[in-house]
């Protein structure tokens, strides 16, 4: 099978959002932070949330995609190595990737799926032959390449693919730890932990939202994740302590008036699926942002796109309305 290069000029192109530098001073800031910490701690051992090489390069199957791809790809660029074990080129192609994502040290994951085993994601990633690559950032799909295709430009492709995760998303990977390996689980070494470094700052961010002082509990949480951008209790926080902050002087029936008026505004239609999630419409505001992305274009689109990823972090990655509005985004976008 000969190369069939899957161009990534759109994706680079979202480095030009407005919101861009801002994810990347943040990101900047979350590394040269983790560097601090890490030069702090000396001798002390590793971090906690550290990885070994192992967890780096991964079998997915469809029963855990959704945790092993999409969720991951909030943290760090995942890609998939869509295979099969007849696959001559694949046993090719593979091993090169293994070793390049190795060598990323923590700036990119490897999926591999194994097509025979995992059909529908085949259908669903619309295959026409294998390999082929793909990588998700933040949820998104984004085609890399078909066929086997020389080492440089594999790197060339990575490379472009770590900078988009920083520069749009602010995602910068996550620590690895090379004498990790065999090391009992983060889990386990936190049971033996009463009380985490963040505790008190989560409690006052729930202090705050107790008290309607949301701008308080904004900052709470925003404390929390400067010093660690991978917290899942303050991000969660965070995207409700927001989202109520957003629609607390709404007038909701100015602003779903706009939205039945304007269907193409993406303002007055983000501002509307910020009242439904409020509302428990969980489902209309999920939908309502999918058919603007649908209709809209450039910096409306991204913008629209953008809000619906803050509300799935308000409902948590594992509800299945989450996953259906998901696939339902990727159709639209891809």
């Amino acid at each position: 099978m000969q190369p069939r290069n899957m161009s990534m000029s759109g994706v680079v192109d979202l480095a030009a959002v407005k919101a861009a530098g801002e994810a990347k001073a943040k990101a900047e800031q979350a590394r040269a932070e983790a560097a601090s910490r890490a030069g702090q701690a000396g001798e002390a051992g590793p971090s906690a949330g550290a990885v070994p090489p192992s967890a780096l390069v991964v079998d997915v199957d469809e029963a855990g995609f959704e945790r092993d791809v999409l969720q991951l790809s909030a943290e760090v660029p995942v890609v998939l190595d869509f295979w099969a074990e007849w696959c001559q080129p694949c046993k090719q192609l593979s091993p090169l990737l293994e070793r390049l994502i190795t060598e990323a040290n923590g700036r990119l994951v490897l999926a591999k799926i194994d097509v025979d085993a995992n059909q529908m994601l085949m259908q669903q990633f619309q295959i026409q032959g294998i390999p082929a690559v793909f990588a998700v950032v933040a949820g998104q799909v984004l085609p890399l390449f078909q066929g086997v295709v020389p080492e440089q430009q594999i790197r060339e492709t990575f490379a472009q693919l770590v900078q988009v995760a920083e520069d749009r998303f602010g995602i910068i990977g996550i620590e690895v730890d090379p004498d990790a390996e065999g090391a009992a689980p983060a889990a386990t070494a936190m049971e033996e932990i009463p009380a985490g470094p963040y505790d008190a700052l989560l409690e006052a961010a729930v202090v705050a939202l107790d008290a309607g002082d949301l701008g308080g509990a904004v900052q709470a949480y925003k404390n929390v994740l400067a010093d660690d951008p991978g917290n899942t209790e303050a991000k969660l926080g965070l995207a409700q302590a927001e989202l109520l902050a957003r629609v607390q002087h709404m007038d909701p029936q100015a602003v779903r008036a706009a939205a039945a008026e304007n269907p193409r505004d993406p303002a007055a239609q983000i501002a509307a699926a910020d009242l439904d999630l409020v509302g428990g419409h969980v489902e209309d505001a999920f939908g309502r942002l999918v058919d603007t992305v649908r209709v809209t274009f450039g910096e409306d689109r991204d913008a629209v796109r953008l809000r619906l990823l803050e509300l799935f972090e308000v409902i948590g990655a594992d509800d299945p309305r989450v996953s259906s509005a998901r696939t339902a985004l990727a159709r639209v976008l891809f």
